[in-house]
């Protein structure tokens, strides 16, 4: 999951100081460099045994850097990596620890950014606005695959306030090269061929934006030899609202994904993907959320129709200060006993304690 940090919004209200989302390491003559950190445990109870123990634990890492070249040019880094905590001693092989993210590039200016290595893909420009629940969400997009998630090897341009014409427009866009890896399952499901995403937004002024975006990329000969899901492309469109204001935050995202979105035995020819989350941050810290989450597969083979995800989620988030939260959020899954895809029907109860910097 891709959480974004509520800390930036949070902490003005509650301690009266801008909040700090890093350490400071180096700051002079126009390079700065920071520490980034979070460590996140947590325990789940289910009667899925999938989704039942310490499964998540994990302590996050990296820095980010920036050098000022010119007045007009900026050249800016950021590398993430994230251990897994249930991992034995011995164990880093693995591959439940992995680099995040990772990469560098030149800001110019009105002109906007432009950068490479592994980074968010467009797409999630509009998944993020729902992305937002204590444990869960963001389950109807897809970490490191078709440029919904973190996805390696992007070029992405990005441009804020129209090239310092429009305030609150903010334009995007990706390429990705092909990326075969290996041929399990796992490895089929996040590889891609040649491929771009576009993404745009519009933030007012009293809290209010719209974001969407649209990807498309080639699909691998490993893909497109699977069982279900038969187009040559894979592409993956959404659309999202938020209001960010008045200590309220509510958002919703609709989208839809072609031969992108995967089930057992390959990939969804389509899927209808929705999702919802209403919060309150009172001023002592204490956030509730309820959220909703779903994706439907259309036209499966040998299938037809059916839910690939769907819960509703009630949780809540407390702020100790802007370092330290707990959380618990209570996942309650709507899928029908004995569904057509063999899916877990059980409900999920997540507690967890952050500190981060």
């Amino acid at each position: 999951m891709m959480k974004r940090t509520l800390l930036a919004a949070v902490m003005p209200l509650l301690i009266g100081l801008s909040s700090a989302q890093a350490a400071e390491v180096y700051n002079k003559d126009g390079n700065k460099l920071d520490l980034v950190g979070k460590i996140n445990v947590s325990h789940l109870f289910s009667d899925d045994n999938n989704n039942n123990g310490d499964t998540s634990s994990y302590a996050r890492f990296g820095f980010k850097g920036e050098t000022k070249i010119t007045d007009q040019l900026t050249g800016y880094g950021f590398w993430q990596y994230q251990y897994s905590l249930h991992n034995s001693e011995g164990s880093d092989a693995q591959t439940s620890n992995r680099t995040r993210l990772g990469y560098a590039g030149l800001k110019f200016g009105q002109a906007g950014s432009l950068d490479y290595g592994r980074n968010y893909g467009l797409v999630y420009d509009a998944l993020s606005y729902t992305d937002m629940l204590p444990f869960f969400g963001g389950d109807s997009g897809y970490t490191d695959a078709f440029l919904s998630g973190r996805s390696t090897g992007v070029l992405t341009w990005r441009n804020s306030n129209f090239f310092g014409l429009v305030d609150g427009l903010n334009l995007a866009a990706q390429y990705q090269g092909k990326n075969d890896r290996s041929s399990n399952i796992d490895g089929v499901r996040r590889s891609n061929g040649d491929g771009f995403a576009l993404s745009a937004s519009y933030d007012f002024d009293f809290g209010l934006s719209f974001a969407g975006a649209f990807a498309s990329l080639d699909r691998t000969t490993a893909q497109n030899a699977a069982a279900r899901g038969e187009g040559e492309k894979a592409q993956h469109w959404a659309t999202s609202v938020k209001y960010d204001a008045n200590q309220v935050y509510l958002a919703a995202m609709y989208g839809e994904t072609l031969n992108a979105t995967p089930i057992a035995g390959g990939f969804a020819n389509k899927a209808q993907n929705f999702e919802a989350v209403a919060q309150y941050q009172f001023l002592n810290g204490f956030r509730p959320s309820v959220g909703y989450v779903s994706s439907k597969g259309k036209e499966i083979e040998n299938i037809g129709d059916a839910d690939i995800i769907k819960y509703t989620a009630v949780g809540a988030t407390y702020y100790f200060n802007k370092n330290m939260s707990v959380y618990g959020e209570y996942r309650i899954n709507l899928l029908k006993d004995n569904n057509p895809l063999g899916l877990a029907t059980d409900d999920i109860t997540a507690l967890g304690l952050i500190y981060q910097f």
